[in-house]
């Protein structure tokens, strides 16, 4: 009779992930605001499922948390974690660039011509 034997796979250990903290400073529910916040929702779904915070501060509820990040305009995301803080102004519209400021994606090199 053949020996039973066990098979046994050696699994890569797993890579720690990344965890995302995430702040999107707004100024009511404006237009801008409002599209932030469904753009940068879309992005963390597609690109960082399960792996994100995020913390949306009304700056007419709350003007002096702008201090703390230094915040100018509005809509504003901040990456808090992971270091460093990296931040993006507007609505967060232009997939390609929020990408590549929260650092999921590699900037494409200049073009020279």
């Amino acid at each position: 009779m053949p020996e039973n034997k066990k098979i046994v796979k050696k699994l890569a250990a797993p890579r720690p992930v990344k965890q995302y903290d995430l702040r999107l400073y707004v100024a009511g529910k404006s237009p801008r605001a409002v599209a932030a916040f469904a753009n940068l929702k879309k992005i963390c779904e597609e690109h960082m499922p399960g792996c994100y915070r995020i913390e949306v501060i009304d700056l007419l509820k709350d003007p002096q948390l702008a201090k703390g990040d230094q915040i100018l305009a509005v809509p504003t995301l901040v990456r808090k974690l992971p270091e460093p803080v990296r931040k993006i102004i507007g609505d967060l519209s232009n997939t390609e660039r929020v990408l590549v400021g929260l650092d999921l994606r590699p900037a494409k090199p200049a073009r020279t011509e």
